[in-house]
Order: C-alpha cells, then structure tokens, then sequence
C-alpha cells in the first residue's frame, strides 16, 4: 500500500528563517531593557529576554577590575592560591562592636592555629619572595613561576633542613635566567643578604633535584638591566648588542664572563655613541673590575676593527 501523504519540499541547505513584525512586516529590530522592539511599528515581539552582558559599564581597565565580581585568578604567589579567607586581615575588625571583638581575636587565633605547617612555610616563603623581585626589579612572570617552584620543592621535602631564603634565592637565580632577566650572584647576595657561595650551593642542589637545566647567560641578556642602571640610551644599548653579535662571530667570547662582556660592550658603544660613562661607574654597576673592562675593551677595538672609530670618536 503506497504512502499517499504528500512530501513537502525541503528547506534549501543555508537558507535561513528571516523573523517578521506580524503588525507590518518589518525586518529592522532592535534590544531595548530585555525587550526585542519592531523599529518600523514599536511592537515589542519577544519581553524579559536573558541579558548576558553586565548591567554596569566601565571605560577603563581599573573600573572593570573594581567592578567586576568573579574574584581574581588563581596564582601561587599566595600561600592559599587566593582563594582562602583569612579572619580579621586588615583593619576589619574595628568596624564590629567591642563585645564582638573579643571572640573574633579568638576566632583568628584558632585558625591560625589550625593553619597546617606548609602552608605557614609557604606564607612566609611568599613574602620574601616578594620582597626580593620588588627589590630586583623583576616582571610577574618571574614572581609567579618562582613561587609555583617553591611550591613544588616543599612538597618534594627539599626545604627541610636548609634555609628558606637560600632556596629562594637560588630559584630567582635559575628562573630570572631561564626567561631572560638575569641577575648576578652579587645583586642575589646584596639584596637577600645571603653570600654567593651559599645561593650557588642552594642553586646546584635545587637544578639537580628538580631537574633543570638551564643554558650559560648569554652578555646581551644583561645589557638593558645595565644600561638602565647606567641611564645609556637606547642607540648605546642597540650599538653594544651588534659589538657583541660581531664578538661572537669573531669567536672572541669563548671562556669569558657574561656580565663582563656585556660591561665591555657597553663601555666600548659609549665611546663610539659620544655618552660620557667611565670605566669606574661600569665596574661597579655591573660588578666587574676595571682590569676586566679594559682587556675586553682593548680586544674587541683590535679584533673588530674598530680602533679607527674609536680615535675618531675620542677626537670630537
């Protein structure tokens, strides 16, 4: 028996339903306060419709932060990730009545009683570590994968029985160089407290036991941390970058120093740029001798050819 129902034509593929005004044809709406409006007639077609944007507005990226509800992310520069809440932080508690003070001074008394070991380790760990990327000058990056990696060590038991400020330091070390900032073993030493030969020996133990290798500094990865101490300008910190791009190519770095490479360099650009620097302000910035500075300068101006220059540099 044959199917007399008649087959109705299919949709063509891509054509799409086009929504009408029933009162005038219209094809132009437009949202207002939830409601889809006719702009032909005012007829409203559909009422109390979902708003998925926020109801407030902001013009700039501090008023979006202030005024926006989700919470900040999750970062392991806290001991809590940021997400713990700690009773009576800040000046709180003068704003509860004085009879209720007394059992909140309890209260938080307890919790942090209660606060298990690492995350008291990590509480006080965090705030070193804060102080010395402020003190160093170091970006967010460095503070965040630092932190995460001390994290990572408590749990593999490497702080205990050694200094938390030496394995911090020594993290700031590695990280700092991995991404490209490094800073000296002077700097480390000046701003922690801690002798170098303590923040290497953290250093060689955190590498092993985390497995991380990290490749030698390279000189031009210290040229802007030195320059800005030195207040050079940017034509110096471009012109001691090719000295030391030639350098290489000359095979002229093999044995030697990073920092004082990068110190010659910048001593040789000045030269050849007309800024006035002596070798005695480069040598303490950077933390090389003079005698360091002058024997890599003497070589690159032999080797590079750029003796001529610099005559003709002095000269004027």
């Amino acid at each position: 028996m044959t199917d007399q129902r008649k087959e109705e034509p299919e949709e063509e593929e891509g054509e799409a339903e086009r929504l009408e005004c029933p009162e005038c044809g219209g094809t132009n709406f437009s949202e207002s306060g939830g409601d889809l409006v006719c702009n032909g007639c005012g007829m409203v077609l559909e009422e109390s419709q979902i708003q998925e944007s926020a109801e407030w507005r902001a013009f700039t990226e501090e008023e979006r932060e202030k005024k926006a509800r989700a919470g900040k992310p999750l970062t392991y520069t806290q001991h809590d990730m940021g997400v713990s809440t700690e009773i009576g932080k800040g000046g709180e508690l003068f704003k509860v009545a004085g009879r209720k003070r007394g059992q909140y001074y309890r209260m938080r008394k307890w919790h942090r009683r209660a606060t298990k070991s690492k995350d008291r380790n990590l509480g006080f760990a965090l705030s070193e570590l804060k102080r010395l990327v402020s003190h160093l000058n170091l970006p967010k990056s460095v503070h965040e994968e630092v932190a995460r990696l001390y994290e990572k060590s408590v749990d593999k038991g490497l702080v205990k029985g050694r200094r938390i400020e030496n394995i911090i330091a020594a993290l700031i070390y590695i990280v700092a160089r991995e991404q490209g900032n490094p800073r000296t073993l002077d700097e480390l030493s000046d701003a922690s407290g801690i002798e170098k030969r303590e923040i290497g020996k953290a250093y060689r133990y955190v590498a092993r036991e985390l497995d991380l290798r990290i490749l030698p500094a390279r000189p031009e990865d210290y040229i802007a941390k030195f320059a800005g101490d030195l207040k050079l300008s940017g034509e110096v910190q471009a012109r001691a970058r090719k000295i030391i791009e030639q350098a290489r190519e000359a095979d002229l770095l093999s044995g030697k120093g990073p920092t004082g490479v990068a110190a010659a360099a910048l001593y040789l650009a000045t030269v050849l740029e007309g800024e006035k620097v002596t070798q005695r302000e480069v040598a303490e910035t950077v933390g090389v001798t003079e005698v360091t500075i002058r024997n890599r300068y003497k070589e690159f101006a032999d080797e590079l050819g750029l003796s001529e220059e610099i005559e003709e540099a002095e000269n004027n």
